[in-house]
């Protein structure tokens, strides 16, 4: 049998975005499941588009990070649940902090091949709803008294169950193989690049700043969907200045010395759900709708956290970026000084200016901190890690458009277990 003919992969436009305004945890969304904020998303991208037809986008691509056991099938059920046709195939992803832009990535790749037209991908996350499991103690024995033969066998291994079996297993935000939250790991890469307290509190209120700013000006108007009453990121604190970040006690690194990761220079507990709208240049055409910007390029790394050049900094759990972007830098034929904005995922500052000095260190031409996260980031905004990626991908699209002009930008975005993922978008 003679094999099919390679097919041309084609360009790949970000036609829209749409996401829920982000909650702190436990507060306005305490009681909203994933499914429901990321139909709430879908459904604000769907409406604002005129997507209801009959196969009107070809597949939907989402996930999220703390999942109960309902969410197993999330993404479908979500394209079941809101105006999108019930006939669009769906399916889940899942990458930590990097699931967003992993969909993105998924589903681009498929408008490339031309196996469909268009497609939706996106993410949600609740930290205030996170599952919590069966003590591993109790499992055991109700599985015992499951596989049990007789009453009586049932009988014996229940009264094996202790009160201190009843206590359940609650989520930690530790490394299974360190047993290091994410904000311990980044204390010890911020005292391998020698991250100041002043460098970390100097970009954490420059994101609310630019945050805020780009809300007056109108920019969210098209992204955000208002729900359960907010109609703004309510982790965003337009007056955030230095000096009042200055006054923050640290909250990790605190068995060092002089730790300088704070609540305000750190990325708070979020809920959240974004989505994008991605589709080729002919569907794109059909509908009369115009790109924001071109999918160009995009790549994955993961670094050695456990083993590698954890102390010296260069394998630090959230560095993978600092060995994605060179490389797929090179494989552009780019530089840092060929980008005209730059996102970098805010989960820490010391997070972002670690990876600055590791580009450099690599090679890397200097980011000017003026084309840096100029619309705000995860810093100001908070971070659903599954929604991230469509965050930043739907506003880094609209910030190249607002542009009026040819322009390029750099996504980076560095996930848990020690991942990154990466992506340039393009508007000619």
């Amino acid at each position: 049998m003679s094999p099919l003919p390679a097919q041309p992969t084609r360009r790949v436009a970000v036609i829209a975005g749409a996401r829920v305004p982000f909650a702190r945890s436990d507060g306005p969304y305490a009681t909203a499941s994933n499914q429901e904020m990321l139909t709430a998303a879908l459904d604000g991208l769907v409406e604002r588009h005129g997507l209801q037809a009959p196969g009107a986008v070809g597949e939907f691509v989402a996930g999220a990070v703390l999942k109960h056991s309902r969410d197993f099938n999330l993404a479908r059920e979500t394209v079941l649940g809101s105006a999108l046709d019930p006939r669009t195939p769906a399916y889940d992803i899942q990458q930590a902090c990097g699931t967003g832009l992993q969909a993105v990535i998924a589903a681009a790749n498929k408008i490339a091949l031309g196996q469909t037209e268009s497609a939706i991908a996106g993410g949600a996350d609740t930290a205030s709803d996170a599952p919590l499991g069966v003590n591993d103690r109790l499992r055991r024995i109700l599985l015992e008294a499951r596989r049990a033969k007789s009453l009586g066998g049932r009988a014996k291994a229940l009264a094996k169950v202790r009160p201190g079996h009843l206590v359940p297993d609650i989520p930690r935000n530790a490394e299974p193989r360190t047993g290091l939250s994410m904000g311990e790991h980044a204390a010890v890469t911020a005292r391998a690049w020698g991250i100041t307290r002043e460098a970390q509190d100097e970009l954490a209120a420059a994101s609310h700043r630019r945050l805020a700013a780009a809300y007056e000006r109108g920019f969210f108007q098209d992204l955000v969907v208002p729900f359960r009453g907010l109609s703004r990121d309510q982790n965003l604190r337009p007056g955030s200045t230095v000096e009042k970040l200055a006054a923050l006690k640290p909250v990790f690194g605190l068995s060092g010395a002089d730790p300088t990761m704070t609540a305000g220079n750190s990325t708070p507990l979020t809920d959240g759900a974004a989505t994008v709208l991605l589709a080729s240049e002919e569907w794109a055409e059909a509908r009369g709708l115009e790109p924001l910007a071109h999918l160009t390029a995009y790549e994955t790394a993961a670094v050695d956290f456990v083993g590698g050049d954890v102390a010296g900094g260069a394998d630090g759990l959230l560095m993978a970026p600092a060995y994605a972007v060179p490389r797929m830098l090179e494989r552009a034929g780019l530089g840092i000084e060929d980008f005209d904005l730059v996102e970098i995922h805010e989960a820490f500052a010391s997070q972002v200016l670690a990876t600055l000095a590791a580009w450099e260190k690599r090679g890397l031409a200097p980011v000017d901190r003026a084309r840096l996260n100029v619309a705000g980031s995860s810093l100001a905004t908070g971070h659903p890690f599954a929604a991230t990626g469509a965050r930043v991908v739907a506003t880094l699209a609209g910030l190249l458009a607002d542009r009026g002009g040819p322009g390029r930008g750099l996504i980076s975005a560095c996930a848990a277990g020690g991942q990154g993922v990466t992506a340039i978008l393009e508007r000619t």
